[in-house]
Protein backbone atom coordinates (compact mmCIF):
# COMPACT_ATOMS: atom_id res chain seq x y z
CA UNK A 1 0.00 0.00 0.00
CA UNK A 2 1.21 3.50 -0.81
CA UNK A 3 0.29 6.65 1.15
CA UNK A 4 0.72 10.15 -0.21
CA UNK A 5 1.58 12.68 2.48
CA UNK A 6 0.79 16.39 2.35
CA UNK A 7 2.05 18.98 4.82
CA UNK A 8 -0.05 22.10 5.26
CA UNK A 9 2.99 24.16 6.19
CA UNK A 10 5.56 25.73 3.87
CA UNK A 11 8.07 26.56 6.63
CA UNK A 12 11.51 25.02 6.28
CA UNK A 13 11.51 23.93 9.95
CA UNK A 14 7.82 23.07 10.12
CA UNK A 15 6.78 20.80 12.98
CA UNK A 16 4.02 19.44 10.75
CA UNK A 17 6.47 18.48 8.03
CA UNK A 18 8.68 16.97 10.76
CA UNK A 19 5.70 14.95 12.04
CA UNK A 20 4.96 13.78 8.50
CA UNK A 21 8.61 12.80 8.02
CA UNK A 22 8.53 10.91 11.34
CA UNK A 23 5.83 8.68 9.87
CA UNK A 24 8.43 7.05 7.59
CA UNK A 25 9.89 5.13 10.53
CA UNK A 26 6.46 4.28 11.98
CA UNK A 27 4.76 2.73 8.95
CA UNK A 28 3.30 -0.77 9.13
CA UNK A 29 5.16 -3.43 7.16
CA UNK A 30 4.36 -3.30 3.45
CA UNK A 31 3.33 0.37 3.50
CA UNK A 32 5.25 3.17 1.81
CA UNK A 33 4.92 6.93 2.13
CA UNK A 34 5.95 9.69 -0.24
CA UNK A 35 5.30 13.38 0.27
CA UNK A 36 4.19 16.05 -2.17
CA UNK A 37 5.40 19.61 -1.61
CA UNK A 38 2.46 21.97 -2.16
CA UNK A 39 4.70 25.07 -2.26
CA UNK A 40 4.55 25.20 -6.08
CA UNK A 41 0.75 25.19 -6.31
CA UNK A 42 -0.38 28.62 -7.62
CA UNK A 43 -3.30 30.50 -6.12
CA UNK A 44 -6.55 29.09 -7.46
CA UNK A 45 -7.91 30.99 -10.45
CA UNK A 46 -10.78 29.59 -12.53
CA UNK A 47 -9.54 31.48 -15.60
CA UNK A 48 -6.24 29.61 -15.35
CA UNK A 49 -8.00 26.27 -14.75
CA UNK A 50 -10.10 26.73 -17.88
CA UNK A 51 -6.82 26.75 -19.83
CA UNK A 52 -5.73 23.49 -18.16
CA UNK A 53 -4.20 22.46 -14.87
CA UNK A 54 -0.79 24.03 -14.20
CA UNK A 55 1.92 21.31 -14.09
CA UNK A 56 2.26 21.27 -10.26
CA UNK A 57 -1.51 20.89 -9.91
CA UNK A 58 -1.64 18.13 -12.51
CA UNK A 59 1.18 16.32 -10.69
CA UNK A 60 -0.68 16.63 -7.38
CA UNK A 61 -3.92 15.32 -8.89
CA UNK A 62 -2.09 12.37 -10.46
CA UNK A 63 -0.28 11.48 -7.25
CA UNK A 64 -3.49 11.66 -5.20
CA UNK A 65 -5.26 9.44 -7.72
CA UNK A 66 -2.40 6.93 -7.75
CA UNK A 67 -2.09 6.73 -3.96
CA UNK A 68 -4.00 4.14 -1.99
CA UNK A 69 -4.54 6.63 0.84
CA UNK A 70 -3.71 10.18 1.89
CA UNK A 71 -2.09 11.46 5.08
CA UNK A 72 -2.51 15.18 5.69
CA UNK A 73 -0.47 16.79 8.45
CA UNK A 74 -1.47 20.39 8.84
CA UNK A 75 -1.08 23.25 11.29
CA UNK A 76 -3.99 25.39 12.37
CA UNK A 77 -4.11 29.05 11.40
CA UNK A 78 -6.74 31.31 12.95
CA UNK A 79 -8.83 28.34 14.13
CA UNK A 80 -8.92 26.75 10.66
CA UNK A 81 -7.13 25.28 7.65
CA UNK A 82 -4.01 27.10 6.40
CA UNK A 83 -4.68 28.89 3.12
CA UNK A 84 -2.00 26.92 1.26
CA UNK A 85 -3.61 23.59 2.22
CA UNK A 86 -7.13 24.73 1.30
CA UNK A 87 -5.78 26.13 -1.97
CA UNK A 88 -4.13 22.79 -2.86
CA UNK A 89 -7.33 20.90 -2.06
CA UNK A 90 -9.40 23.37 -4.10
CA UNK A 91 -7.13 22.96 -7.13
CA UNK A 92 -6.98 19.17 -6.87
CA UNK A 93 -10.74 18.84 -6.45
CA UNK A 94 -11.73 20.59 -9.66
CA UNK A 95 -13.41 18.51 -12.38
CA UNK A 96 -13.00 16.32 -14.19
CA UNK A 97 -12.53 13.26 -11.96
CA UNK A 98 -11.63 14.87 -8.65
CA UNK A 99 -9.23 12.42 -6.97
CA UNK A 100 -10.58 12.61 -3.40
CA UNK A 101 -13.71 10.61 -4.27
CA UNK A 102 -13.71 7.51 -2.05
CA UNK A 103 -10.05 8.07 -1.06
CA UNK A 104 -9.08 6.92 2.46
CA UNK A 105 -7.64 9.92 4.33
CA UNK A 106 -5.98 10.31 7.72
CA UNK A 107 -5.50 13.69 9.37
CA UNK A 108 -2.94 14.78 11.91
CA UNK A 109 -1.33 17.98 13.03
CA UNK A 110 1.24 19.53 15.33
CA UNK A 111 0.86 22.78 17.23
CA UNK A 112 2.56 24.64 20.07
CA UNK A 113 -0.93 25.12 21.52
CA UNK A 114 -2.97 22.87 23.77
CA UNK A 115 -5.49 21.70 21.15
CA UNK A 116 -2.94 20.36 18.65
CA UNK A 117 -4.81 21.45 15.47
CA UNK A 118 -8.22 20.09 16.50
CA UNK A 119 -10.17 22.91 14.84
CA UNK A 120 -8.23 22.72 11.56
CA UNK A 121 -8.79 18.96 11.45
CA UNK A 122 -12.51 19.48 12.03
CA UNK A 123 -12.64 21.92 9.11
CA UNK A 124 -10.68 19.52 6.91
CA UNK A 125 -13.26 16.84 7.75
CA UNK A 126 -16.01 19.21 6.59
CA UNK A 127 -14.25 19.81 3.28
CA UNK A 128 -13.80 16.08 2.69
CA UNK A 129 -17.47 15.35 3.45
CA UNK A 130 -18.33 17.37 0.35
CA UNK A 131 -15.55 15.74 -1.70
CA UNK A 132 -16.59 12.26 -0.49
CA UNK A 133 -13.15 11.54 0.93
CA UNK A 134 -13.21 8.70 3.44
CA UNK A 135 -11.65 10.30 6.52
CA UNK A 136 -10.44 7.96 9.27
CA UNK A 137 -12.28 8.80 12.48
CA UNK A 138 -9.91 7.31 15.07
CA UNK A 139 -7.34 7.51 16.38
CA UNK A 140 -7.07 11.25 16.10
CA UNK A 141 -3.51 12.57 16.18
CA UNK A 142 -3.34 16.10 17.54
CA UNK A 143 0.20 16.82 18.68
CA UNK A 144 -0.13 19.53 21.33
CA UNK A 145 2.92 21.30 22.81
CA UNK A 146 4.73 20.09 19.71
CA UNK A 147 8.03 21.99 20.18
CA UNK A 148 8.69 19.84 23.25
CA UNK A 149 8.21 16.63 21.26
CA UNK A 150 10.81 17.22 18.55
CA UNK A 151 14.52 17.91 18.85
CA UNK A 152 16.40 20.81 17.23
CA UNK A 153 16.82 18.72 14.04
CA UNK A 154 13.09 18.04 13.68
CA UNK A 155 13.29 14.45 14.91
CA UNK A 156 10.34 13.17 16.90
CA UNK A 157 11.58 12.34 20.40
CA UNK A 158 8.33 11.75 22.28
CA UNK A 159 7.65 8.00 22.58
CA UNK A 160 3.95 8.39 23.39
CA UNK A 161 3.41 10.55 20.30
CA UNK A 162 5.30 8.05 18.13
CA UNK A 163 3.15 5.21 19.48
CA UNK A 164 -0.02 7.18 18.78
CA UNK A 165 1.09 7.94 15.20
CA UNK A 166 1.99 4.27 14.71
CA UNK A 167 -1.54 3.27 15.79
CA UNK A 168 -3.07 5.82 13.42
CA UNK A 169 -1.01 4.53 10.49
CA UNK A 170 -2.06 0.93 11.26
CA UNK A 171 -5.69 2.10 11.45
CA UNK A 172 -5.28 3.87 8.08
CA UNK A 173 -4.07 0.61 6.55
CA UNK A 174 -7.11 -1.22 7.95
CA UNK A 175 -9.42 1.62 6.90
CA UNK A 176 -8.05 1.52 3.35
CA UNK A 177 -8.86 -2.17 3.17
CA UNK A 178 -12.35 -1.62 4.61
CA UNK A 179 -13.40 1.16 2.26
CA UNK A 180 -12.01 -0.53 -0.81
CA UNK A 181 -9.03 1.66 -1.54
CA UNK A 182 -6.44 0.57 -4.09
CA UNK A 183 -4.52 -1.13 -1.26
CA UNK A 184 -7.37 -3.61 -0.67
CA UNK A 185 -5.96 -7.11 -0.31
Amino acid sequence: MHILGLSGSLRKNSLNTAALNACQALLPQGVSLSCFDIAGIPLYNEDVRELGFPPPVQALREQIAAADALLICSPEYNYSIPGVMKNAIDWASRPPAQPFEGKPIALMGASPGALGTARAQYHLRQVFVYLNGMVLNRPEVMIAAAPSKFDEHGQLTDIATADHIRKMLAALLDWTHQVGGKGKA
